[in-house]
């Protein structure tokens, strides 16, 4: 639980802040004191600009949250860069939200976890609840000093690299890969509409099947944590597992990553950011197709 926020929202749950809570603290995330900081994460900016919550920056994970040429995440440099720009430091409370039921908000939190950011929640479902329920949105883009950020990681802990996974086939660890029954299947290589993807179809040996919008009601909110327990250990995916998440290119993945991390607090959970489309594309690994 954050440790400044814990004791003044009563409707958090773990990292997760309620829509009702922030709307009730829009006037902390607009104050020029810029302590509690709202974070818009999307595919491209235009969902941003179509209308944001107030006092809402944005951060265009398409552009700024991927390497140019090595496909990886933002160096430390460039993600304090990134974020200092913003106004914001390392000791800020963040608040992310984005589209896609937050997939690239959880893709940034988990990059915070990797870089060591202490304080920070994911809004509830994300920005699609947000404009639903009818709260307030603005066009209007705020702009706040430069601050300098450091980073106190990074901490591997929480990120897998395909060496690490050529390792768990001959373990214990579980595997879980969140993409689509048909990716899994080796049916398609890639979500309808989405390019980027690997040679070949099918799924890491012995991954289990567990779609990432299992973790959410039809409206975008996370499910509550009785109910997501019992989905993880009905698929034999325990609290004292070692776990990999995968997904295609690692932000799907980060919303599982996320669930069993910070919402069912299982001490061991580590996201494969390299995803198919790096195990997809290696010479010389095994790949399995069919279902689970």
């Amino acid at each position: 639980m954050n440790a400044r926020l814990s004791g003044t929202i009563e409707s958090v749950r773990n990292a997760v802040v309620t829509p009702a809570w922030l709307e009730e603290h829009l006037d902390e995330a607009e104050s020029e004191s810029h302590e509690l900081c709202l974070v818009e994460v999307d595919l491209n900016t235009a969902f941003y600009e179509q209308g944001h919550i107030p006092g809402a920056v944005c951060i265009d994970w398409q552009q700024q949250l991927q390497h140019a040429t090595r496909r990886d995440i933002p160096s430390e440099t460039a993600l304090a860069n990134l974020l200092g720009a913003r106004g914001i430091t390392e000791d800020s409370t963040l608040v992310l939200y984005g589209d896609n039921s937050n997939w690239f908000a959880a893709h940034l939190y988990w990059m915070l976890s990797y870089y060591g950011h202490e304080e920070m929640y994911l809004l509830d479902g994300g920005r699609e609840h947000w404009l639903e329920s009818g709260r307030p949105t603005t066009t209007a883009v705020p702009s706040y000093p430069t601050q300098s950020y450091r980073t106190r990681g990074p901490f591997e802990h929480v990120r897998a690299y395909r060496s690490a996974v050529k390792r768990a086939l001959s373990k214990p660890t579980k595997l879980v890969d969140v993409r689509l029954p048909e990716e899994y299947d080796g049916t398609i290589l890639a979500p309808p509409g989405m390019t980027e993807s690997a040679r070949r179809g099918g799924h890491i040996p012995g991954a289990k099947n567990i779609v990432w919008s299992e973790n959410l009601q039809s409206n975008g909110r996370f499910k509550s944590p009785e109910t997501l327990a019992e989905l993880y250990r009905n698929r034999g995916i325990d609290r004292d597992s070692d776990v990999i998440v995968y997904c295609r290119i690692g932000e799907r993945s980060s919303l599982t990553w996320f669930v069993l991390s910070e919402l069912l607090d299982y001490p061991s959970v580590r996201n494969y950011d390299g995803a198919w489309t790096e195990w997809g594309n290696l010479i010389g690994v095994p790949i399995a197709t069919g279902s689970d």
